[in-house]
């Protein structure tokens, strides 16, 4: 699936709407984390130092409405660190107070605008709403992977009405993600955790066909040993996909793929920091106590075809890593991840987290920066922000 890129585009002398995704965690106006902003600094530095006329847009956070504590302001000024340029933040980004300072830019000069999503017609894919976004623009880049996934004015509308085409990060997500599906380096070893077995089903089922082993942790696997028959105590299950659980095992079983799920895990009685825990059999879990990691003898399994696999596709942590008691099952997969000579390919939302703040991520061939777009990519699913960019011939 390779699109058009700003390499494939003359930019000199071009207003250029750039769609990123700067959506990070703010902590009273304090950005804790800024690696969505830097994975678009090298598209931004580009388009700068071919003379286009940059101008980034973004939503931050879910407001209704404009809320102040919502504004880019915090973002604008990052920015300016990380470029040592200055970044012209606007108040709005439609209307009479955007379009002339968009015109009057010079090349070389970055402009900001504000929460795309103060605007309704942001989410609801409004055509006046898109019209007015690309009125004073001439070209369109698509640097938000993390957004593609959504059929917004600033993701569809934008780039239906002005030539559209990648970022260098949205290549880079293309390029890697697409390689899994297409043609990776096997053995093809897939790691899914987190919390709920629904986000992952469409994933399972679409890497069952391609994997040759798939390692299962986090909050989901103990749906997986329960349909499975073991005692699980008062850990995390989807009663309603216990059923759904069994198919696809059965399916796995079907297509020759080793699919694991813990020996042993972590448990407590409640998922607090001060909790005493214990390590149990994974299958015979206390009544009154809940798996919250992995435990040793897992991490050991899992690690044999972590270390003998030619690409890693990881998304999900192994338990409740922002809590210390619960953190080493994550911690290990991470390291082995790490050490692999495999490709590695770490999904977004917490597993890019935890890779991040274990000081990981530059040991990993690609840290996505989609949660839920690089989920709906490796099911298959075809994401209306990529779409709508320019093929490449």
């Amino acid at each position: 699936m390779r699109k058009n890129t700003v390499r494939d585009v003359a930019v000199a002398g071009r207003r250029v709407f750039v769609r990123v995704d700067f959506n990070v965690p703010l902590d009273q106006g304090r950005i804790t984390d800024d690696h969505r902003i830097t994975a678009s600094l090298p598209t931004i530095a580009y388009l700068g130092e071919h003379g286009a006329m940059p101008v980034l847009a973004s939503h931050l956070g879910r407001p209704k409405g404009v809320d102040d504590a919502l504004r880019m302001d915090p973002i604008a000024r990052r920015l300016e660190e990380l470029l040592h340029r200055p970044v012209r933040k606007l108040d709005d980004c439609v209307g009479p107070s955007v379009e002339p300072v968009i015109g009057a830019m010079r090349p070389g000069e970055i402009v900001l605008l504000e929460n795309l999503r103060f605007h309704p017609g942001e989410e609801a894919n409004d055509p006046a709403f898109a019209r007015a976004l690309a009125r004073p623009v001439q070209l369109y880049v698509n640097d938000a992977f993390g957004t593609a996934h959504r059929a917004h004015a600033s993701t569809v509308g934008v780039p239906s009405l002005v030539p559209a085409v990648a970022g260098f990060l949205m290549e880079r997500e293309l390029t890697y993600l697409g390689k899994v599906l297409e043609a990776p380096t096997r053995p093809l070893v897939v790691i899914l955790g987190g919390k709920k077995v629904d986000d992952k089903i469409g994933v399972i089922r679409n890497l069952l066909r391609l994997t040759q082993t798939m390692l299962i942790g986090g909050g989901m696997c103990y749906t997986f040993l329960r349909a499975a028959g073991g005692r699980i105590g008062s850990s995390l299950c989807d009663e309603e996909r216990l059923g759904l659980a069994r198919d696809l095992m059965a399916e796995a079983d079907r297509r020759g793929v080793r699919l694991l799920l813990p020996l042993d895990v972590v448990v407590a009685q409640r998922p607090a920091s001060d909790a005493p825990v214990r390590v149990v059999d994974a299958r015979e879990i206390p009544d009154g106590w809940m798996g919250l990691d992995i435990g040793p003898r897992t991490v050991a399994a899992f690690g044999a075809p972590i270390t003998a696999a030619g690409t890693i596709l990881w998304n999900g942590p192994m338990g409740v890593f922002e809590l210390s008691p619960f953190a080493a099952g994550t911690r290990a997969i991470a390291q082995a991840v790490a050490e692999s000579c495999a490709e590695s390919i770490v999904g977004g939302g917490d597993t890019a987290s935890a890779v991040e703040q274990l000081g990981l991520a530059d040991k990993i061939t690609h840290v996505s920066t989609g949660g839920g777009a690089t989920l709906e990519f490796m099911e298959g699913k075809v994401l209306p922000g990529v779409a709508a960019l320019q093929d490449a011939a």
